[in-house]
């Protein structure tokens, strides 16, 4: 293999691996007081990309899970508004986790 050959091809893989990542998704995850006694929460990825079935779980200030369940197909978690203070993690893997505090569901 003659060195041009070489190197053309590891820049070329060089380049396929920064494309890669520079197409790497960020976890987007909001939660909303519906003010019936219900909360929703819709999830997704900055590339567009579904959050489908990624774990949703409310915790009280103990960290202890009052409820789990997983963003829907149309990147929805509604869940019953509990007493007291909770917050919600989005947990799509380490990386990809976002918790949403009480205070900042509106």
């Amino acid at each position: 293999m003659t060195k041009s050959i070489r190197t053309a091809l590891l820049l070329s893989g060089s380049l396929a691996f920064l494309a890669g990542a520079a197409l790497a998704h960020t976890p987007l995850c909001a939660c909303y007081d519906n003010g019936d006694g219900t909360v929703l929460c819709e999830g997704g990825f900055s590339d567009g990309s579904s959050a489908a079935n990624v774990p949703m779980i409310v915790r009280d200030a103990a960290g202890e899970t009052l409820l789990e369940g997983v963003i829907d197909a149309n990147g929805e978690f509604e869940f019953e508004k509990p007493e007291g203070f909770h917050d919600v993690l989005f947990d799509a893997g380490e990386g990809h986790q976002i918790i949403v505090p009480q205070d900042e569901i509106y």
